[in-house]
């Protein structure tokens, strides 16, 4: 409410002024820690979201090319790849779409070109539940990846995107904020339809600043660097993540109630998605669960079921909550649900 003397709360204090000025560079140095940024990438700090980023990556990275390569994997990747195709021709290296999304298709089974301007994947689905454990080679075309809701959940090799890009809202603190990492080279090549706002290069040439930046959501994105940082940096976060993915796929895996649709070698740690013997039984689920104080447990409004997110705010104490309570609602319904109704 008082910051640092000042008598302004961060909430009005205006971002031309020295003391929004030292939380600015603040959050963007503890980023740069966290991830070991090379020195050849540019932070930006944008708005807009993951989905305005589906526009923007082509607008900025298309350079002189016409044709970019999407990686089909679940809901938001085919998103991506359909509003891209507003801006240029897209060759769909993989799609996955007749297995339901429950799988990655073996990298020998992509069809990547070599003259596309870059390659999107999305490193995790948070609806479909599957996620790269694996960054992909794509050779001399860079990889651009929207890693919304696996970012800072583990170690990422930065030097392996050519850019990538993750709004706010699961690991880095509230809706508002979109972070983008861009390999220097590939700036200062937008599309000239790009507005200003959004242009990478004229935006790293004004440290972000081309507009007023949403001053509240970076001071939290600063205060939760500073927190993983304290916590032992994405190494101990990765390690967390494991254990409690690895406790709610056991619970899962080891009952005849419940059942992970998604292949063991791409489930998510980040996002468990499963299902329940009959649509009625997960309403019921979801009633009971609300009751006991476990929220949001409702499947992505595009597939349904149920969807347990582990991002780094959860903490192991709220899965043991949520296990104890899964095994108490199977041995209350197992009469009511017959095995081969998977």
């Amino acid at each position: 409410m008082n910051w640092r003397g000042s008598g302004q709360s961060v909430l009005e204090m205006p971002f031309t002024g020295h003391e929004f000025r030292q939380i600015f560079e603040e959050a963007f140095s503890l980023l740069d820690e966290l991830l070991n940024l090379p020195p050849d990438y540019k932070i930006l700090f944008l708005q807009g979201g993951a989905y305005g980023q589906f526009a923007f990556i082509p607008m900025n990275l298309l350079r002189s090319k016409k044709k970019a390569d999407y990686v089909i994997t679940g809901h938001w990747s085919n998103r991506a790849a359909s509003e891209a195709r507003k801006y240029a021709t897209i060759n769909v290296v993989t799609d996955n779409s007749d297995k339901g999304h429950t799988t990655l298709p073996p990298l020998e089974s992509w069809t990547l070109d070599p003259s596309a301007a870059y390659c999107h994947i999305t490193t995790n689905e948070t609806s479909d539940g599957v996620q790269f454990h694996e960054l992909p080679d794509t050779g001399v075309v860079p990889l651009v990846a929207d890693t919304t809701s696996d970012f800072l959940t583990k170690p990422i090799n930065i030097s392996r995107f050519g850019a990538l890009y993750a709004s706010a809202q699961k690991n880095i603190g509230p809706a508002g904020l979109t972070i983008v990492i861009v390999r220097k080279d590939l700036l200062d090549n937008a599309s000239p339809i790009t507005p200003n706002v959004f242009d990478f290069g004229f935006l790293a040439a004004n440290n972000s600043k081309v507009n007023t930046p949403p001053t509240w959501a970076i001071y939290i994105a600063g205060l939760v660097f500073k927190w993983i940082l304290s916590q032992g940096g994405l190494g101990e976060m990765a390690k967390r993540n494991r254990a409690k993915a690895n406790h709610v796929y056991e619970a899962i895996d080891g009952s005849e109630f419940y059942h992970c649709p998604v292949e063991t070698n791409c489930r998510s740690t980040v996002n468990v998605v499963f299902s329940l013997p009959t649509k009625a039984l997960e309403q019921e689920f979801l009633v009971q669960a609300q009751v006991r104080g476990l929220l949001n447990l409702a499947g992505h409004a595009a597939k349904g079921g149920i969807r347990a997110s582990l991002y780094n705010a959860v903490s192991a104490d709220a899965v043991n909550a949520l296990i104890e309570f899964m095994n108490e609602f199977a041995a209350a319904n197992k009469n009511r649900a017959m095995p081969h109704q998977f």
